[in-house]
């Protein structure tokens, strides 16, 4: 992909690319003009999906990489590859996430519902501030969901080690509550500077989610698509965060259908959320823990 000072299109990266609503979205933003950056876990997909995206929008600036996101080693190295290439970046969108009906271990040993759902997003994020900074309006979108709301933010058993609950659902709403606390307190970290950091749910959408949970998921997940949004439904709202000049400025929100709603209660604790910063922080290896991660009220 051809990015340089000669080349003056908004740059846009956007994980878990090559499926669902994440390949709906490179497609869309490439179709606006912009040179678009995927990353895909699995190589064979990812050289089928660039070809295809490339045709699809007719936008030749579009590549993929290859990466491990759950990994944290392999979170910095793509993220070392995308400062390579890309010294402005316009448009963040952490897509890539997954759901674990039974308790996992990323390859740092952490609990993989985390690694992937939180931290995989938080130290992406923090290591393309500099570029994110660089542009004349850097957007930082996170995608979430509505399981945020039955998510509870236990400091003293983050990765579920006494408890792996209901299936997997206790860790999942964990992460993505905290996802949301994290886009929250970005938002705070990076006011009066011109990226903003906003946070979304996009819909019960008839993709390929949970399909890596056995043969018991990949029965019982078709027989909930007559209820579900189809992927192009379900992308709209990353789409619109990503591309629409009337979210311009727009931070620290939570978007349901391209409108801003109330996310849940706990998501607006701002000690919480600092404390959770700064464990996140130590988890990734960007700084040292600073102070034990006492439970906050």
């Amino acid at each position: 992909m051809a990015m340089g000072p000669t080349r003056a299109n908004k740059v846009g990266l956007v994980t878990g690319v090559t499926a669902g609503i994440g390949r709906v979205t490179a497609r869309e933003l490439a179709r606006a003009g912009m040179d678009v950056i995927g990353i895909g876990r699995n190589p064979q997909k990812a050289t089928a999906v660039e070809a295809e995206l490339r045709r699809e929008s007719q936008n030749e600036h579009i590549t993929i990489l290859v990466a491990d996101l759950s990994s944290l080693g392999e979170v910095r190295r793509v993220a070392g590859d995308i400062l390579e290439r890309a010294p402005r970046l316009d448009v963040l969108i952490n897509n890539a996430g997954g759901y674990f009906a039974r308790r996992r271990l990323s390859r740092d040993g952490i609990e993989l519902t985390l690694a992937l759902n939180l931290l995989s997003p938080f130290l992406l994020t923090n290591l393309l501030l500099d570029p994110l900074c660089a542009a004349p309006e850097g957007r930082v979108i996170n995608v979430s969901s509505d399981a945020h709301m039955r998510g509870r933010m236990d400091f003293d058993d983050l990765e579920c080690r006494r408890r792996y609950p209901q299936m997997g659902m206790g860790a999942y709403g964990k992460a993505k509550l905290g996802l949301v606390m994290f886009t929250y307190e970005l938002a705070r970290r990076l006011a009066g500077r011109r990226v903003t950091a906003n946070v979304l749910h996009p819909g019960f959408v008839a993709s390929e989610f949970a399909k890596n949970n056995g043969a018991l998921f990949r029965f019982f997940m078709p027989l909930l698509r007559p209820f579900a949004l189809g992927v192009e439904q379900g992308a709209e709202t990353s789409i619109y965060l990503a591309t629409s000049p009337e979210v311009a400025g727009v931070t620290g929100e939570y978007f349901v259908r391209k409108h801003a709603v109330q996310s849940a209660a706990a998501s607006y604790n701002e000690s919480a959320a600092r404390q959770l910063w700064e464990v996140c922080a130590w988890m990734t290896g960007l700084e040292p823990r600073v102070s034990s991660p006492a439970p906050v009220p």
